[in-house]
C-alpha cells in the first residue's frame, strides 16, 4: 500500500491511541472540526444533523443512538452523516456524566430520587436469573428518559445554534480564500 507503515502498531499501541490520540485532542477536535465543516450541505442541515446526534446521546438508549440520531436528522432536515459524527457526544468518557445529569433532572420532575432503587451489581444473579435480574435496573431507566428528554431538547439548542454561526462564518470565509485563490480574466 503507499501510505502504510513500515511497522505495524501492536494491539497496545493501538488501544492507547484509541483512548489518548498521539497527536493530542486539540489536533483530533480540529480534525473532527474540519471533517464537519466540510461536509456537503447548508449550514443548517449540517448544525442540524450534528445537534441531533448530539442530543440523542442524552438518551439512555445505547444502542439506538445512531437511528434515533438519524430519525430526529430526518425531522429537522439535517445532516446524516453529521447526525452519526456527532453521536460521539456521547462517548464512555461522558456517559457517566450524561447520565448523572438526565438522572437529577428526572428525579427532580418526577419528585423521587433515582439513585435508591439501583440494585447492587451481581454477577450471580445475573448469571442464575438475567431476565429478572436485567428487569429490575427498569426503575433506574425510566427517570434517565423523563430527565433526558428536556436535556436532549436544550442541548439540541446549544449545538443548533452554535455550529450553525461558526459553520456561515467558516462557508464564508472558505469562499472568500477560494475566490482570491481563483486567477482573475481580464477582458
Amino acid at each position: 500500500m503507499l501510505f502504510r507503515r513500515r511497522a505495524d502498531l501492536s494491539f497496545g499501541q493501538k488501544f492507547l491511541g484509541f483512548l489518548w490520540p498521539r497527536s493530542g485532542w486539540v489536533r483530533a477536535i480540529k480534525y473532527i472540526w474540519h471533517r464537519v465543516a466540510r461536509l456537503p450541505g447548508t449550514p443548517h442541515s449540517i448544525a442540524a444533523g450534528f445537534a441531533a446526534g448530539a442530543a440523542v446521546s442524552f438518551t439512555p438508549f445505547l444502542g439506538l443512538h445512531f437511528l434515533m440520531g438519524f430519525a430526529v436528522a430526518w425531522l429537522t432536515r439535517g445532516n446524516m452523516l453529521a447526525s452519526a459524527i456527532g453521536t460521539a457526544v456521547g462517548n464512555p468518557w461522558t456517559f457517566p456524566f450524561i447520565f448523572a445529569l438526565t438522572g437529577q433532572v428526572g428525579a427532580l420532575i418526577l419528585g423521587h430520587d433515582v439513585t435508591a432503587g439501583v440494585p447492587a451489581w451481581s454477577w450471580a444473579e445475573l448469571m442464575a436469573a438475567p431476565f429478572h435480574y436485567l428487569s429490575s435496573f427498569l426503575p433506574v431507566v425510566f427517570p434517565l428518559i423523563v430527565g433526558g428528554v428536556p436535556v436532549a431538547i436544550v442541548v439540541w439548542l446549544l449545538f443548533y445554534i452554535s455550529l450553525k454561526g461558526l459553520l456561515i462564518g467558516y462557508h464564508a470565509n472558505r469562499q472568500q480564500k477560494l475566490k482570491a485563490k481563483r486567477p482573475q480574466v481580464s477582458g
